[in-house]
């Protein structure tokens, strides 16, 4: 669209600065490539040009539609030996020629000429869009010629068979564990979602996502995953309930098939256009594409968070950090919360719109984006960029020579400046302790650092599986509740060495029932006082939450020790540690009369106190109900 903008406005100057052929040969030879070109048929176009300017080799206008139709064709050499032809049979030439000229030498890499001549342009136009565009290619010349210098590793790999076809595929989502792909496929101008798992090192062959979501009369793409694999929101246009000409929906996994997708609302969608959605790790944070007013550019990079009673929040534009005067799109939040990849054609690249990335900081500032060089980035667009959880490697859809259609799915190894913050994810499924079957339970991983949630979801109703992902660096309280049984607490301390050791784990949760137990994971003292430390509140918090809504339990709090130092001691600091518990209970108003504590010292281990692991685990708090 940009290249058949650019010709028309380079035609219409044509009737001032060049004439037609006193050739009939040469001048019939045009008027029927003309006629093809406004068919968009550039291929057949070609070879007629040839012919008229082989009749009459000072046909001006011909050489320059000529050289028009082979940079369409992004024969981009060639082009720019017929716009040097054209300018040498009159110099006195329309301004748009010498632009065009400009674009093939940049396209070419010669840069210091395409300067030459985006500066010759904009001395006989300062103030045109198309002004604004060229003083954008002197700012990318100079970034170019130096990236291009400094080369990053690059080798693209395509998915395979079972992904790729004859037809179009692009617009690739992933889970976290990288087990589900979800893309677009395009047949017949229809676009749909297709899938495909990861087994034994190859991607299966892919099937339709679901009948309730793909329909034959609206097209579903630029679709985003949460990494759990259960939410996928995506663009529809010109549906019934839409609010403008494309606006975003969501569908919610329901067991082995997909809900109906719902309009997401105001004021996310508008009657303007939005689509390509992004969602963050922890759900909370939709990011999207929209051309509404109020932006820096054409189409910019919006957020909206989901407020307290569950709606989602004003629409807030991602400012200068992000936007330019110019257009951004795909944007792709990583599975670390903090890393933000989009594509952009306003901030310094090769030309048109490059892969960019951009980290937020501890305040929730985006850093200013950095170009994810070259060759990943060239004088084409490159767009629709999604990484990996691990970081390793990206996805993204391209038309690469010897792939199996017109746009296939491809993935590159990340450059490690690109690569996105480490996380580390826990896989599991739910379980009755008892009956050994699946039950929908609530599962919560919180941040104890700065006591917000990373992930806080119900497990699929039909499985009882669930995933969340956790940036590395950390330390996190893992939760699981449901409604008439016991919850499950268990903490993971994620360091450096553990981003690639997924946990997997399966979880049993009993009936609230006299003699239940639970070991509270996230109840932290320093060592030898009971002084509750800050980052055991939330836990506590849990606790309170799950006296509250069973007002008839009573419980005992227990604290336990390892066997280090003397006995009597460690009975004493295991009392005062639990009744700390019974004391923030009590302050926080659950009644003492179903409260009371103990401290057993070293006397009931759960481990082998001979290892510090297993020292580590008999050092804990926890509760035993009493009555019900």
């Amino acid at each position: 669209m940009r290249f058949y903008f650019s010709l028309f406005l380079t035609l219409i100057s044509l009737s001032v600065f060049a004439q037609a052929s006193n050739n009939k040969k040469a001048q019939n030879f045009f008027e029927h490539a003309g006629s093809l070109v406004a068919k968009l048929d550039y291929p057949a176009a070609e070879p007629l040009l040839k012919s008229a300017v082989e009749a009459d080799p000072l046909f001006q206008r011909a050489y320059i539609l000529l050289a028009d139709v082979q940079k369409l064709q992004k024969k981009y050499t060639e082009a720019k030996a017929s716009y040097q032809k054209s300018i040498l049979i009159n110099a006195n030439i329309s301004p748009a020629v010498i632009y065009s000229l400009a674009e093939t030498e940049f396209a070419t890499q010669e840069f210091e000429k395409a300067k030459k001549h985006f500066t010759d342009f904009l001395m006989q136009d300062d103030s045109s869009a198309r002004a604004q565009r060229a003083k954008k290619y002197l700012v990318d010349c100079n970034f170019a010629f130096a990236a291009i210098n400094k080369p990053v590793k690059y080798t693209p790999t395509n998915l395979g068979k079972g992904v790729n076809t004859a037809d179009a595929e692009y617009f690739p989502a992933l889970t976290a564990d990288g087990e589900t792909l979800i893309f677009t496929r395009q047949i017949g101008g229809n676009e749909d979602f297709w899938t495909s798992q990861y087994k034994n090192e190859v991607w299966a062959e892919a099937t339709p996502l679901s009948s309730k979501i793909n329909t034959l009369k609206y097209n579903e793409g630029a679709q985003t995953i949460s990494p759990d694999g259960k939410y996928l929101f995506f663009t529809g246009c010109n549906r019934p309930d839409g609010l403008g000409r494309c606006d975003i929906y969501v569908s919610h996994r329901e067991g082995k098939d997909w809900g109906e997708p719902y309009n997401v609302g105001k004021p996310v969608n508008s009657e303007y256009w939005e689509s390509q959605p992004a969602i963050s790790p922890d759900g909370r944070t939709l990011y999207f594409i929209s051309n509404r007013p109020g932006g820096s550019g054409g189409y910019d990079i919006w957020k909206s968070t989901i407020t307290d009673d569950a709606k989602w929040g004003p629409a807030i534009n991602l400012g200068i950090e992000i936007n330019t005067p110019f257009d951004e799109n795909t944007p792709f939040l990583h599975a670390d919360g903090r890393t933000l990849y989009f594509s952009s054609d306003g901030w310094p690249g090769f030309g048109h719109k490059d892969i960019f990335y951009s980290r937020l900081d501890e305040n929730g500032k985006f850093s200013k984006p950095t170009n994810m060089g070259y060759p990943i980035n060239s004088y084409e667009d490159e767009n629709g960029l999604i990484v990996s959880a691990d970081g390793n490697f990206g996805m993204f859809s391209s038309n690469l020579k010897n792939g199996f259609g017109v746009q296939d799915i491809y993935r590159f190894g990340i450059p490690e400046i690109a690569k996105p913050l480490k996380i580390n994810y826990v896989k599991g499924i739910v379980k009755d302790k008892d009956t050994k079957k699946t039950i929908e339970s609530n599962v919560q991983v919180i941040d104890l650092k700065t006591n917000k949630p990373v992930f806080d979801d119900y497990t699929d109703p039909e499985t009882g599986q669930f995933l969340a992902v956790m940036p590395v660096g950390s330390n996190y309280l893992f939760n699981v509740n449901a409604d008439g049984y016991m919850f499950y607490s268990e903490n993971f301390e994620l360091k450096q060495g553990d981003i690639n050791k997924p946990y997997q784990v399966e979880v049993f949760i009993e009936k609230i029932k006299p003699g239940g137990n639970v070991t509270l994971r996230n109840i932290f003292f320093d060592t030898n006082k009971f002084n509750l430390l800050p980052a055991s509140v939330r836990e506590l918090d849990l606790l309170i939450d799950f006296l509250q809504q069973n007002p008839s339990v009573h419980i005992e709090i227990q604290g336990h020790t390892d066997n280090v130092g003397d006995d009597k001691l460690n009975e004493k600091l295991s009392l005062n540690r639990a009744n700390a518990v019974y004391s923030y209970l009590i302050k926080n108003e659950i009644d003492q009369k179903r409260l009371s504590f103990k401290g057993f010292g070293a006397t009931k281990p759960v481990a082998d106190n001979s290892t510090e692991t297993g020292r580590k685990n008999n050092r804990r708090t926890a509760f035993v109900i009493t009555k019900v």
